[in-house]
């Protein structure tokens, strides 16, 4: 035998081997590891006229035994809030802008159980996991202090909260072990706020306060019909949507004033 077929016989032996260990590993005691698997069932959203908001749901399979979190994100970016305070004691005015770098326009968890409960700190941190992670890698200017920056953080996560972009909820995960499986299900509100793009929804199995399997799918959200094209107008053509916006904000007065001329008046 030459050499080169000696190796390529060892070669064989060790694939041979690694495939019999692994399927021990899968099918010890007579169970099947489940593959995480995530599907959305709404993954492309229209914008149109008559749009206000949507729902999202979100199933699959999972390894028995196993919690599972879900986060629905947009990528990270930039964003801006302006800072108001009182000028000259008397008026409340814009008295500057705060830039927030490197955090989502959209975050929602939802979590099988208290996500403090089932992950560590640690991995909360490496996967951006909870509004407390998310504001440690976030950049915030002008601060001074990262007590200023923890405060004005606060605030920016209220102003989302009540937007409805910043959500995190636990306990609402339905799961049903069925077969060896464990199959999740899980319905999640799609604010209207949420502007067009791409959002990431990613599942991440939890053991043992660790990540041990991730899975992701995408949520894809456009503008269709007259919406589009009064956003592309605005985009390009600054001074024709103007003129189109004092035309029908015009007419609408006009026709409201028909209303009230015909029904004789205030009274």
């Amino acid at each position: 035998m030459t050499e080169d077929r000696k190796k390529t016989t060892a070669i064989r032996a060790m694939v041979l081997v690694m495939l019999v260990c692994a399927s021990f590993l899968l099918f010890v005691n007579g169970t099947a590891l489940a593959a995480l698997t995530i599907k959305a069932n709404h993954d492309h959203i229209k914008i149109d006229f008559f749009y206000h908001g949507s729902t999202v749901s979100m199933r699959g399979v999972s390894d028995p035994g196993t919690d599972l979190i879900i986060k629905i994100a947009s990528p990270d970016g930039h964003q801006a809030l302006r800072q108001k305070g009182k000028v000259a004691g008397l008026l409340w005015m814009n008295v500057g802008e705060l830039r927030f770098e490197q955090v989502p326009l959209l975050y929602s968890l939802h979590s099988t159980r208290k996500i403090s409960d089932i992950l560590s700190p640690e991995e909360m941190d490496k996967y951006a996991i909870g509004l407390e992670s998310v504001g440690k890698k976030a950049e915030i200017q002008p601060v001074s202090s990262e007590a200023e920056k923890t405060k004005w953080y606060g605030e920016f996560v209220k102003f989302k909260e009540s937007s409805n972009l910043y959500a995190e909820t636990s306990g609402d995960i339905s799961l049903n072990t069925n077969g060896g499986e464990q199959n999740y299900y899980v319905l999640s509100q799609w604010p209207y706020q949420a502007p067009p793009g791409d959002y990431i929804v990613t599942i991440y199995a939890v053991k043992d306060k660790k990540v041990v399997e991730m899975a992701e799918t995408k949520v894809f959200v456009e503008q269709v019909g007259v919406v589009k094209s009064f956003a592309e107008m605005a985009k390009n053509s600054a001074a024709l949507y103007g003129t189109i916006s004092i035309v029908a904000a015009l007419a609408a007065g006009f026709g409201v004033g028909l209303i009230f001329r015909k029904g004789g008046g205030a009274h």
